[in-house]
């Protein structure tokens, strides 16, 4: 089932606030972001390698203030 902006299953992460979060999806190969307060402004791609790095990296505590 395709979505608003035709990513598939949107979804926010279970630690964010409800309203102060990104959101996720996946067109084709690839995740698609968008801000959950601002739908309607878009979204950016990311490949799968660069994803995975992303994810990595914040699990890592890279952008930990």
């Amino acid at each position: 089932m395709l979505t608003q902006h035709g990513a598939r299953y949107w979804r926010t992460s279970s630690y964010s606030g409800g309203t102060n979060c990104v959101e996720v999806g996946r067109i084709g190969g690839r995740a698609a972001v968008r801000d959950t307060k601002d739908r309607v402004a878009g979204f950016f791609t990311a490949s799968a390698p660069q994803w995975a790095a992303f994810v990595s990296a914040v699990k890592g505590g890279r952008f930990d203030g």
